[in-house]
């Protein structure tokens, strides 16, 4: 053996052309960081520390002045306060982590105020698609007043958003099954609307995520978004009827929803948008947009003081804690339906 003699000497082009790759990399590594960090800098509203990357909803309780969010791997709710000076609120503390559906991921939550609850969508942890529940705690003691399995055995689910009527009866998304579970206010199960205009397209790609955001509408009606199709859906919960909405513009990848008023409709996800409709949601357009920190991936709205504020599901950091954001949604107009 030679040694080191024997290494083939890199010619003058291959070494010009290794300067201009890690030139180029570097570049690519600097306008990365730029955009990084110009969207992390539109999000406004509140930043907190909180353990694990992900947390899929976060609602505003006007009555505790705080916001509550669900713990992907917490499987729990954790409430967030502060002044909110700088857009700082601290960390996150966990108020509720029910050990009954412990090794479970909480997913979406509604803050039912007329009843002084919350209520908590709880499934498998993916890869599994098999386990989901729905709970019921008081808001400020925290009791459990119910926790209800709506799977069936052998049947593959994942359920995802929860809204309630004016009566307290619960609605619960599977957005694996694209279908709705319906719950009594004291969460006895009702049964299933399942209809297969729901997929309104076929293919794998169309359907990977299915019903998703739900919200209830106080003319009687359930509103829900299909994430990977895009469509919105008009349900009567008594019947179980529904119909498509005409909607101009895209919803596609849309996620967790919230009524503004009888006529306006945030729908969060990537990006984020405002529909407005005029005619009792038969029609509606998309007016508005809102892109925001779309690599921490928009998943929930809600209603701070007025204005609308996103959930995004991703944190970041390096340590246990995580930085999660609630960004303050400011929609671009749109002069026509994208």
């Amino acid at each position: 053996m030679c040694g080191g003699c024997c290494r083939r000497q890199r010619g003058p082009d291959e070494k010009a052309r290794g300067r201009r790759c890690g030139s180029v990399f570097a570049v690519l590594a600097l306008v990365a960081s730029a955009v990084v960090a110009f969207l992390e800098g539109t999000a406004g509203g509140v930043s907190y520390a909180g353990e694990g990357w992900f947390h899929e909803c976060a609602k505003w309780d006007a009555e505790g002045a705080r916001f509550l969010a669900s713990t992907f791997f917490g499987g729990g709710v954790a409430e967030v306060r502060g002044d909110g000076e700088g857009g700082a609120w601290g960390e996150e503390q966990v108020v509720m982590a029910d050990p009954d559906v412990k090794g479970r991921v909480a997913l979406g939550l509604a803050v039912d105020a007329p009843r002084r609850r919350v209520l908590v969508v709880y499934a498998d942890r993916p890869p599994r698609f098999g386990y989901a529940a729905l709970g019921a705690y008081e808001l400020g003691s925290w009791r459990r007043l119910f926790l209800t399995r709506l799977d069936a055995p052998g049947e593959s689910t994942f359920a995802d958003d929860v809204a309630a009527d004016e009566d307290g009866n619960a609605y619960v998304t599977d957005s694996m099954g694209c279908k709705i579970w319906k719950l009594s206010p004291d969460g006895e199960p009702l049964g299933v609307i399942k209809n297969a205009t729901f997929v309104q397209r076929t293919g794998p790609l169309n359907n990977f995520v299915g019903l998703n955001g739900i919200v209830y509408h106080p003319n009687g009606y359930l509103l829900v978004v299909h994430t990977s199709g895009g469509d919105l859906f008009k349900v009567d919960p008594k019947t179980g009827s529904l119909s498509v909405v005409d909607v101009r513009g895209s919803l596609k990848q849309g996620d967790g929803l919230e009524l503004l008023s009888p006529t306006r409709l945030a729908v969060a996800g990537m990006p984020s948008r405002l529909v407005e409709s005029s005619d009792d949601w038969e029609t509606a357009t998309v007016t508005g947009r809102y892109v925001g920190p779309i690599h921490r991936i928009g998943s929930s709205a809600t209603v701070k003081d007025g204005d609308v504020y996103i959930n995004h599901i991703v944190g970041f950091g390096l340590g246990k804690k995580k930085t999660h954001i609630i960004a303050r949604a400011v929609f671009a107009p749109l002069a026509a339906a994208s």
